[in-house]
């Protein structure tokens, strides 16, 4: 069987670019959330103090995973994955593995079609089962053990290398391994949480020694991240074959930089508290299921990079065809009734390294990861100006700032300032987004 064929078997009548929904915002064009979609995430009803509670998204709605379990309409999910779909975080879930996750999304499909009676017809138990977004506060999907950011992109690698290594932009081992450094799980928040500008140790450049005080270099960077379903047991490995049957879903994440204390901190055991103060995610997990028709060849290796070893060869398409956006908003702007300014777009599919292959080499060693990890790509830059996913590319270290509507300029993030970013994937049939993932920086305290 060829890989063509490997990929088109994997899809199945929840991928239908004509399948339509009693939902019917669900079915407009810009939606992030059509019946093709269908992400998880956990909720609760705002004002509420109800337990959080497992939800799909639809349209601009939310299906109650739990009441459909208890009406007895996902006992396709089987008895343990019932029980899981009932639980107050997604990890119960993530553990199940790929047959029940797309069972449950299939019975959920089904459920929210447009010639489905069963929920359609009901009115009492859609009044139950289906809550509209913006009367819902969304959590975090998953309860978060352990957080690992990886630096996959060779955009982003070489153009921040050849800042500070003009005739080396690449550390030797890049394109032998994907490189990463373990984060801080505590830290992690779903959008729209404020991000507090972080203190920290600094040194300026005609200085000797160090000052402490707030950050003045604010960054975000534009990354895809992915939660670990089945996990594995310590001291054994999950080679890259099997790694996809080991992924739930994925999010977009900001990962908040300070520069300037990640300047001074990072050597010889890298980034630190330039990075631990805060990490934001998008609430709704897009599981691969729905990504399936946008998965596609990663990056081209170049004609002299190194072969890849063993472990780490690919024997499917890896990659996925994601568009990924940054806008900004000032205090001033929104104010004004000025719209978000977008200061790059790129694709994740422009990524050196793949998901699958960053959870390989993670486990390659015998470490085990746990469902609900959370495993981030690095920032997302492509091979354009336009296309680079921070500030400090995209400003090239503050050297051309970028213009905003009302009349400022941004090098870094002033106090005031909304970071949004926004992930789609687009040309398949159907648009399947991930949402947005939204900040406001706030003043050092």
């Amino acid at each position: 069987m060829t890989v063509e064929e490997k990929h088109a078997v994997m899809l199945d009548e929840t991928h239908a670019p004509d399948r339509r929904s009693w939902v019917e915002s669900a079915n407009d064009p810009g939606s992030d959330f059509p019946i093709q979609n269908l992400p998880f995430g956990v909720f609760r009803r705002r004002g509420s103090d109800e337990p959080p509670r497992i939800g799909v998204a639809i349209g601009d709605a939310i299906a109650d995973v739990r009441v459909l379990v208890e009406q007895r309409h996902l006992d396709a999910a089987g008895p343990a994955g019932g029980c899981a779909l009932c639980g107050e975080s997604l990890n119960a879930f993530m553990t199940q593995g790929p047959e029940v996750w797309n069972t449950t999304r299939r019975a959920v499909a089904t459920l929210l079609d447009a010639d489905e009676p069963a929920l359609r017809d009901n009115a009492s138990l859609r009044t139950q089962a289906i809550v509209a977004q913006r009367d819902a506060e969304m959590c975090l999907p998953a309860v978060i053990g352990d957080y690992t950011d990886f630096y996959c992109s060779i955009h982003h690698a070489t153009n921040v290398g050849s800042m500070f290594r003009p005739d080396n932009p690449l550390m030797p081992n890049y394109k032998h391994l994907p490189v990463g450094y373990h984060g801080r799980a505590s830290s992690i928040v779903t959008s729209p949480t404020p991000v507090r500008r972080p203190f920290g140790q600094t040194i300026a450049a005609d200085a000797d020694t160090p000052a402490f005080g707030p950050c003045r270099l604010l960054d975000y960077e534009m990354e895809m991240g992915f939660f670990v379903g089945p996990g594995n047991p310590l001291g054994t490995r999950i080679p890259l074959a099997a790694a996809r049957s080991h992924i739930f879903g994925m999010v977009i994440v900001n990962d908040w930089s300070a520069r300037d204390v990640q300047k001074w901190e990072y050597q010889p055991l890298g980034p630190f508290n330039a990075k631990n103060f805060l990490t934001s995610i998008s609430p709704w997990v897009v599981t691969l299921a729905a990504l399936e028709p946008y998965r596609v060849d990663g990056l081209a290796r170049g004609a002299d990079d190194p072969p890849v070893l063993d472990y780490l060869r690919p024997t499917e398409p890896a990659g996925f065809d994601v568009t990924v956006e940054v806008l900004i908003a000032s205090a001033a702007m929104r104010d004004k009734g000025l719209d978000p300014v977008r200061v790059s777009t790129g694709n994740f599919q422009d990524m050196y390294w793949s998901i699958t292959q960053m959870l390989t080499h993670h486990t390659s060693t015998g470490c085990n990861l746990r469902p609900g990890d959370l495993l981030a790509s690095g920032t997302i830059s492509g091979p354009t100006e336009d296309a680079r996913g921070c500030l400090l590319e995209r400003t090239w270290r503050g050297q051309h700032p970028i213009a905003l509507p009302d009349g400022t300029e941004r090098k870094f993030l002033q106090d005031g300032d909304e970071v949004i970013m926004r992930a789609a994937a687009t040309g398949a049939g159907a648009r399947i987004g991930f949402g947005e993932c939204r900040g406001i920086v706030m003043p050092a305290e």
